[in-house]
């Protein structure tokens, strides 16, 4: 009995640490744009680094992949519906998909743009016209979905629904910008609320966690603002406008201990507030070094690394100072892996470029076919694989050594 009991423990083990650089969420297992795999290709051949596969079919969209436990999950569009998507990560293969909600078009690209969030069993994914689900990650099943927008008299902003679910402990946090329900928190069993907070629009921002004085909350940013909130009850502790750009608020907060860094395009600017712990926030620094548009920074030692609108920026997270700027692979997004910066230029051009504030040096880059739209789907790194999207498309490369 001891031996079967230890060889358990051993495979539960072993099975943990086979999936221990998943990606499971939006930007990453901390949604922070950071992957913790190391050795990975230092540099790539000129055509790229090796293509394992390339998935056809996926439809029109904008979601990134989350991957968890050996399976990629995606959502689509085609026809009369959007969709999330399940594949094998290792071959490609389809095997599943899941209908969630009516068509969404929009002349700048059609389709959901949200990343669907893998909680163990279970995954959560808003279509672009505010439908969350939550179904079974093995088989595709639903066990319970509604449209958020419509339950809590919302409205969906002009370019879509765009926010990926934050799951935090018990709940399910989202924004579906209604009269005193600007945002609410769900079971992430049942679905039932559990508390609303706030009146104002959404935006186009996902939520972020936060630790402050022992404390939880969560920072969002709507359309009018970003705002701290208790997670326990929904509760206000800050508000803060001046970041909110009155178009278009994207980038997903950035958060370092008490610290949350904020940033928004069409010449506003970025942030960096402290929050204290007894529930409020004051401004360190704000300027217009850093305006993220559509992706956010990623935050690697002292440094921030962001697109600044189309212009590859180096910043000191605390103080603003600007290290470098570069023009890069162009416009664009980007992750980090490995003391590396991979950039997506929303032309499709791929570069690897090195994370140091010391000067913009790129190491490699590829191209990847394009059609018709920008490749605004963030890259994704898991288990030693390199996923990018152009809509319907979806290219797996190996970047392990």
């Amino acid at each position: 009995m001891l031996g079967r009991g230890i060889a358990s423990l051993l495979c539960l083990f072993f099975g943990a640490l086979a999936w221990a650089a998943d990606w499971p969420q939006w930007r990453g297992p901390n949604r922070d744009g950071i992957s913790a795999e190391t050795g990975l290709l230092d540099a790539w051949p000129k055509g790229g680094p090796p293509l394992v596969w390339k998935i056809q079919g996926l439809g029109e969209g904008y979601s990134s992949a989350a991957i968890a436990a050996g399976r990629l999950f995606i959502q689509g569009q085609q026809g009369d519906e959007e969709y999330v998507l399940a594949f094998d990560a290792g071959t490609g293969k389809q095997l599943w998909r899941a209908h969630t909600g009516i068509p969404f078009n929009e002349s700048r690209g059609h389709g959901p743009r949200g990343t669907p969030t893998v909680d163990g069993d279970r995954l959560y994914a808003l279509a672009a016209d505010g439908m969350l689900v939550c179904l079974e990650t093995a088989t595709g099943k639903t066990i319970w979905g509604f449209n958020i927008v419509d339950h809590f008299h919302g409205r969906v902003p002009h370019w879509g629904i765009s926010e990926s679910p934050l799951v935090d402990g018990d709940r399910v946090i989202v924004t579906p910008g209604g009269p005193g329900a600007a945002v609410v928190a769900l079971d992430k069993m049942s679905g039932k609320l559990l508390w609303q907070s706030q009146s104002g629009s959404a935006a186009y921002s996902s939520p972020m966690e936060y630790d402050a004085g022992g404390s939880r909350r969560v920072v969002v940013f709507t359309a009018d603002a970003a705002m701290g909130l208790d997670l326990g009850s929904g509760k206000l502790l800050w508000r803060y406008e001046r970041v909110a750009n009155g178009t278009a608020n994207i980038a997903t907060p950035i958060v370092h201990g008490g610290e949350i860094f904020l940033s928004s395009d069409y010449g506003t600017g970025c942030v960096l507030l402290k929050a204290s712990a007894g529930g409020d926030a004051s401004e360190v620094y704000f300027n217009r070094d850093m305006r993220n548009h559509y992706s956010t920074s990623v935050l690697v030692g002292d440094y921030l690394y962001g697109f600044s609108s189309s212009i590859l920026t180096a910043m000191k997270f605390q103080t603003g100072e600007v290290a470098w700027r570069d023009r890069s692979v162009g416009k664009g997004s980007l992750i980090y892996a490995d003391r590396h910066l991979y950039a997506l230029g929303e032309e499709g051009v791929v570069g690897l470029v090195e994370a140091t504030p010391a000067g913009y040096r790129e190491i490699s880059r590829f191209e990847i076919p394009k059609g018709g739209f920008p490749t605004w789907s963030q890259p994704v790194i898991a288990n030693g694989k390199l996923y990018l999207r152009d809509q319907d498309n979806l290219f797996c490369y190996n970047i392990k050594k």
